[in-house]
């Protein structure tokens, strides 16, 4: 049997039934799923190289200072003070719908303002917060918006962490976050 990639061509890029757009829109998803996520992840040196973000947990819903006064109590109890929040990575946290190019980064290179991307028993999906505290094999993280740490998030074993947050892409994120209210996930 002799295959017509021409007829194939045609009716991947040019057809415009709704068989050809499900077939392409499969072709991306398995392409993605089994070869560029894949690769993405052998050179950024993570599993997950990027993330969606599906919560709130940081946001920052106004202006940094407006942020940092109602927060300052929290990180002050972690010794961190506003001079050094406003040198870290992503100061303004990021949104629900972005999403997260995230890096591979060895347990020693970590430091406090850093953003994990960490897996806990108690969540099926990962988490993506700050590290509020550093020990010798263990990281303390929060989320920018929540108003307290959550139990889960106060000592993570180096294990459990999947990567850093490196480059936040506004808005490409709900795509998953839609798909996820769809299936009344969130």
């Amino acid at each position: 049997m002799k295959i017509n990639w021409k007829k194939i061509w045609h009716f991947l890029w040019k057809d415009d039934s709704w068989e050809s757009l499900l077939v392409s829109a499969a072709l991306v998803l398995i392409i993605g799923k089994f070869i560029l996520l894949p690769t993405l992840g052998f050179l950024l040196g993570t599993q997950l190289p990027i993330v969606a973000v599906v919560s709130n947990s940081m946001d920052h819903d106004t202006g940094f200072n407006t942020w940092w006064e109602n927060n300052a109590e929290e990180y002050q109890n972690f010794d961190i003070n506003k001079s050094e929040f406003k040198e870290f990575k992503m100061k303004n946290g990021f949104n629900r719908g972005d999403a997260i190019i995230v890096v591979g980064k060895d347990f020693k290179e970590l430091k406090v303002g850093d953003i994990i991307i960490f897996q806990t028993n108690s969540r099926s999906e990962p988490i993506i917060h700050r590290i509020i505290e550093k020990g010798d094999n263990w990281v303390s993280t929060k989320g920018d918006n929540n108003p307290t740490q959550l139990n889960f998030e106060k000592q993570i074993h180096k294990d459990d962490i999947l990567g850093v947050a490196k480059i936040k892409i506004p808005f490409i994120g709900w795509v998953k976050v839609g798909f996820l209210m769809l299936l009344g996930k969130i």
